[in-house]
């Protein structure tokens, strides 16, 4: 791989607008927008509190936000001084006049987490503020236009916003079907978390017809009873005379709406998951809106990112994924799926950096690590992944309000109390007594996973040895050490942001410790790849990626060691499947990579989309996991690993002030990606063919780069 400066990037286009866009508070950018039940309005948020009526708005929570903006112009412009106002009315905004704060040129280029620095915010409130900055190329820009925000009642020095839930109508199904007699099939192309209606006539008002809901076909039909935990419901519906509107209620399922479920709100009502509707026992005539649908989601722009390539099947494996995003949004957090509507830490991860692949709005990752710091689950795994999801969430937005504000719950998620004489930690040696549960907000003690399911679990078959490649659990887990390593290296960085300088070195000791450590007890020479435990000469796929990616393996051995992992192929779950591919594409395999990622084995997304789910599955297939949802996130990795690791982009400095572009073709012909990030949209593209070896790269204003060309390629 070679690499280039950024100065010989290529400018990108011209003729942009003159103002700053893209205007955020506390990393909300839609704060202005009313809505009622879930749906826009056209109120403003002045008229929203001065109205009757029940309104949901964004809520801003902090006596002083921070603000964000997209700088105008394309790279290589470059901000060298901001000024922002923020008003008591909108006709103070339009007059330009600040009369809560006048920040005045600021000479300094952050466009990202900007501190408000006036007079606390007063509750319940609206307030308008507008940008102007300068730029290296054009010099001063024209005023940005006026972004509106209403405060919440009570307000913090540090707290994260959230978005209202909000409903997208489908006016009418894709395909329609009779299937013979009074019976049709509404078939809305994409499974969604919603609610449905139905628009049917009676001609005595004695009729009365049956409604099912399901996310899977059997013979033609909406799969009844089925044996996993796909959805299907059955609802029967008596007619009035005449022609009306029926809208179905949802009852709520005992199995997701328990103690420790994620409850729909009231404005909402509850959903189903459903993708086709069967109506039995109409033999009146079918109208284009005979049969609608509510889809409930967090807010999510489906137009903000973009993927094409020459490979039509990994296109179609990431618009599954993408779409897979939107669509398990349905609470407001990322949740573990239909089944139990609860927030996992590995399904977090996972479903953070799959919504950053997509979407420039990061604060539904954000309240999901303030809840799960807050109800953590059970493995041991999960628990260190905490602290990088904070670092993910840094390196993203650039406002470190989260890190300093939990930094004391993210440095006891280390576990640093459970090292053991010999440096590695253990969940069975040490006692986990009632200081140490209390600091992570357990009850209950945490136990090692390494995947997910465990051999002879959930039912499965004789024989089969679950996800975990037959993993030998001992008292030291060589997964477990893994992750403590890199949760101490990261927790070191957040200290040194966190402005705790001795703090920060001593985690690096720590690391650097358990580093020496792993390698001593996991590593086997001879083989020359990593072994599950002391006293056990098993070496599982998992022992081995996690090693691989978290960086603990010795530079000479960073070959063998990643042709090991590539001769295991696909010996994990879904879960386990982000992290093989990451491990591959930072081990040079990225050849090796893209071809899991299109393989069209049972373990596979080509499975995913052959069995026909919309929304990935929760494992490869329903003989992997006989409870499966089909509506996981967790499932949905190259969602993230195609923007990150195969079109190559990833954030060097907090809020994308640097990025590194390195692309990683494999022999994939050509690719082009559009992704949205804090600063704007970075776009990545090249062709792959024998006479032709070019990258092209356009970036956003007031963001440096670090170029990484392939072998062989030039930048075009």
């Amino acid at each position: 791989m070679a690499a280039l400066c950024a100065a010989i990037l290529p400018t990108g286009a011209r003729g942009q607008d003159s103002r700053p866009s893209g205007l955020m508070t506390d990393l909300v950018e839609h704060t202005e927008t009313v809505w009622s039940g879930g749906l826009v309005t056209d109120l403003t948020l002045s008229q929203s509190g001065a109205v009757k009526g029940d309104y949901q708005t964004v809520e801003i929570r902090s006596l002083r936000p921070s603000f964000s903006w997209i700088v105008p112009g394309r790279y290589p412009a470059r901000q060298t001084a901001w000024r922002v106002i923020l008003s008591e009315s909108e006709e103070a905004a339009g007059n330009l006049t600040g009369d809560k704060w006048d920040s005045g040129w600021v000479e300094d280029g952050r466009s990202t987490a900007v501190r408000y620095s006036g007079d606390p915010l007063e509750p319940s409130k609206v307030y308008y503020w507008r940008v102007k900055v300068k730029t290296d190329k054009d010099g001063e820009s024209g005023w940005s236009a006026t972004k509106a925000f209403k405060t919440a009642g009570v307000l913090d020095e540090y707290a994260t916003p959230a978005y209202p839930l909000v409903k997208e109508e489908s006016t009418f199904p894709a395909r329609q079907t009779r299937l013979g007699g009074g019976d049709w099939l509404f078939d809305f192309t994409e499974d969604a978390f919603g609610q449905p209606r139905v628009k049917l006539y009676s001609k005595t008002g004695e009729d009365t017809v049956v409604v099912h809901l399901g996310e899977r076909l059997a013979d033609g039909r909406v799969l009844r009873n089925p044996t996993t935990s796909s959805r299907y419901q059955r609802h029967v519906l008596p007619l009035r005379k005449g022609l009306h509107t029926y809208s179905i209620v949802i009852p709520p399922d005992k199995r997701n709406t328990g103690p420790d479920a994620v409850k729909m709100p009231d404005y909402i009502g509850e959903v189903l998951p459903f993708r086709y509707l069967e109506i039995e026992g109409y033999p009146n005539h079918i109208f284009q809106d005979t049969a609608t649908r509510l889809a409930v989601n967090y807010p999510f722009d489906m137009a903000a990112a973009s993927f094409e390539s020459s490979d039509t099947l990994l296109n179609k494996i990431w618009e599954l994924c993408r779409y897979s995003v939107k669509a398990t949004s349905f609470t407001g957090l990322f949740v573990d799926g239909d089944r139990e509507r609860i927030p996992y830490e590995a399904d977090a991860l996972i479903s953070q950096l799959c919504h950053y692949g997509a979407d420039r709005e990061y604060t539904l990752s954000r309240r999901t690590i303030e809840y799960l710091l807050e109800h953590p689950t059970w493995p041991t795994e999960w628990i260190l992944q905490m602290v990088i999801m904070a670092w993910n969430d840094y390196l993203f937005t650039g406002d470190k309000g989260l890190l300093e504000s939990r930094h004391d719950i993210l440095r006891a998620h280390c576990l640093e109390s459970l090292v053991e004489a010999n440096g590695l930690i253990s969940t069975t040696i040490k006692e986990q007594g009632a200081e140490f549960l209390s600091s992570i907000n357990r009850k209950e003690k945490i136990r090692d996973i390494v995947d997910w399911p465990h051999s002879g679990s959930l039912g499965l078959a004789p024989g089969y040895g679950g996800e975990d490649d037959h993993f030998v659990y001992t008292d030291y887990n060589a997964v477990v050490n893994a992750y403590a390593y890199k949760a101490l290296v990261l927790m070191g960085e957040i200290a040194e942001v966190t402005g705790r300088s001795d703090e920060s070195a001593g985690l690096k000791a720590k690391a650097a410790r358990l580093k020496t450590a792993f390698n001593k007890v996991f590593l086997d020479k001879r083989h020359r790849r990593y072994v599950d435990g002391p006293g056990t000469d098993h070496a599982s796929l998992h022992t081995n990626m996690f090693a691989l990616l978290f960086g603990l393996v010795p530079e000479k051995y960073v070959k063998p060691v990643t042709e090991y992992i590539v001769s295991k192929g696909m010996a994990c779950s879904v879960y386990g499947a982000q992290f093989l591919l990451e491990a591959l594409y930072d081990g040079g395999a990225a050849e090796d990579a893209l071809k899991l990622m299109t393989d069209k084995s049972l373990r596979s997304w080509y499975n995913m989309l052959r069995v026909g789910s919309t929304i990935t599955l929760e494992a490869w297939d329903d003989s992997f996991k006989p409870n499966q949802d089909w509506n996981h996130l967790w499932g949905a990795a190259p969602g993230n690993i195609i923007p990150f690791k195969l079109m190559g982009v990833t954030p060097l400095e907090p809020g994308f002030a640097k990025v590194r572009i390195a692309p990683k073709p494999g022999s994939l012909e050509s690719a082009e990606m559009a992704l949205p990030t804090i600063r704007g949209t970075i776009k990545v593209g090249f062709e792959n063919k024998k006479d032709r070896k070019v990258v092209s790269v356009d970036l956003p204003a007031n963001m440096d780069a670090e170029i990484v060309l392939p072998d062989g390629f030039v930048l075009e």
